[in-house]
C-alpha cells in the first residue's frame, strides 16, 4: 500500500486542492455537493459519458480529464491540479487493487477500501462491530436458501440464489471465488452514515462522531417483482442487479439500534486499520421479528445517497443537504484546519 508519509507530502505541496471523481455511480451528486460548497471539482471522463456530464449544469464538473476508460487513473495529472480522488462504487469496481498504490491523496482511509473489496476482511470486521451477521456458508454446508456472491462492487449483478451442494455446484463450478450467505427474508435497509471529527451531529465514536445522513432500499432488476412472476405462472430466474433507489424511513424504535451499530462499524475500523473517515454504509436486512442482520459494509459514498435530502441529513444539518455536500465542507473544515491529512489517505 502507498505509504502514508509519501501521500502527506504530496497534500503539503497543494495550495488549495480540488475534488476529483471517475464520471460514474455518484459523481453527480459529489460535483453538485462541491459547488453548493464552493469547491472546485475535475470529472475523470470517457468519451462517451461526456455528454451526459456536461447536459447538467449544476452537477458539471470545472474541468474533464479524458481517459479511454476508468481502469487507469491519470494520477501525475490529477496531483499537479492538486486534485483529492473521492471513491466511489466505480472505483471500487474499475481500479481494484489498484487503489492501494495510487499515488494520489484519497478522501477518507484507502485501509478500509482493502476491506470492502475482501469479503473475509469485511466480515471480520463487521463480527468485530458487534454487528449480527447471516451465516457464512462453504458450498457443501448449503443446506436451505443461501445468496451466491461473487468479488467487486457490481451492484449485485451477478448473484444467484441456490439451495443445495449440487445446485451451487452446477451453477457456479469448483473454483469460482464467491462468498455464499444464508439467505435472510426482510426488509432491506441501506443505511448512509458519515464519520466525522468535527461535528455537533451523530453518536460519538473512540475517534470522532457518526451521523446518520439517509436511508434507501435497492430496487433490483426482478426480485422485487417475484410475486407478480408467480401469480401469472413465469419462471424466470431471479435477479439482483441494481437498477435504482428508493427513500427508506424507519420506525423510530429501531434507530438506537442503528446508530450503535455505527459507532461499532468505526471503533472496529480505528482498531483495524486506523479508522473509517466520511462517507460508509452498512447494509442490513430487519427480520419479522425486528431482528436486524447486517450482510456488507460499503466503505465510500454509496448510490442511494442520490436520492439527495433525506430526513435524517435534515435533522442533522437542516434542508437541502446532501452527502455530497458533507464530503466539501468535511475537506474544506480540515483543510481551514491545517488537518487535511487526517482525513486523507
Amino acid at each position: 500500500m502507498f505509504a502514508k508519509q509519501e501521500l502527506d507530502e504530496i497534500l503539503s505541496s497543494y495550495k488549495d486542492f480540488k475534488i476529483a471523481t471517475i464520471c460514474s455511480h455518484s459523481a453527480l451528486q459529489i460535483f453538485n455537493g462541491a459547488r453548493e460548497q464552493g469547491v472546485k471539482t475535475i470529472g475523470i471522463c470517457t468519451e462517451r459519458s461526456r455528454e451526459l456530464y456536461e447536459s447538467f449544469p449544476y452537477a458539471k464538473p470545472d474541468e474533464f480529464i479524458m481517459v479511454d476508460d476508468y481502469t487507469g487513473i491519470p494520477v501525475d495529472e490529477l496531483v499537479e491540479k492538486e486534485s483529492i480522488l473521492i471513491p466511489h462504487g466505480s472505483l471500487v469496481e474499475y481500479v481494484g487493487d489498484k487503489i492501494d498504490d495510487l499515488a494520489i491523496p484519497i478522501f477518507g482511509n484507502r485501509g478500509s477500501l482493502v476491506y470492502e473489496k475482501s469479503r473475509n476482511k469485511m466480515f471480520e470486521w463487521m463480527h468485530r462491530s458487534g454487528l449480527r451477521t447471516p451465516r457464512v456458508l462453504k458450498p457443501d454446508e448449503i443446506d436451505g436458501p443461501s445468496i451466491v456472491k461473487f468479488p467487486g462492487a457490481k451492484g449485485g449483478k451477478g448473484y444467484i440464489v441456490v439451495h443445495t451442494p449440487e445446485e451451487y455446484y452446477s451453477l457456479v463450478g469448483e473454483d469460482a471465488k464467491t462468498m455464499v450467505q444464508e439467505f435472510i427474508v426482510g426488509v432491506r435497509a441501506y443505511v448512509h452514515y458519515f464519520h466525522s471529527f468535527s461535528t455537533p451531529a451523530g453518536y460519538k465514536t473512540s475517534y470522532g462522531k457518526v451521523e446518520m445522513l439517509g436511508i434507501d432500499r435497492r430496487m433490483e432488476s426482478n426480485a422485487d417483482e417475484i410475486a407478480r412472476q408467480l401469480s401469472v405462472g413465469a419462471k424466470i430466474p431471479i435477479s439482483f442487479t441494481v437498477m435504482g433507489n428508493q427513500p427508506l424511513v424507519l420506525r423510530e424504535s429501531l434507530l438506537p439500534q442503528y446508530m450503535d451499530m455505527g459507532r461499532g462499524v468505526c471503533n472496529s475500523s480505528k482498531e483495524l486499520f486506523g479508522g473509517i473517515h466520511g462517507p460508509f454504509c452498512i447494509e442490513t436486512i430487519v427480520t419479522e421479528e425486528l431482528e436486524v442482520y447486517a450482510f456488507e459494509i460499503s466503505a465510500r459514498i454509496v448510490a442511494g445517497t442520490n436520492l439527495l435530502e433525506s430526513p435524517y441529513s435534515r435533522y442533522s444539518h437542516g434542508p437541502n443537504y446532501t452527502t455530497g455536500m458533507r464530503i466539501a465542507q468535511e475537506l474544506k473544515n480540515a483543510a481551514k484546519a491545517g488537518k487535511l491529512g487526517d482525513i486523507v489517505y
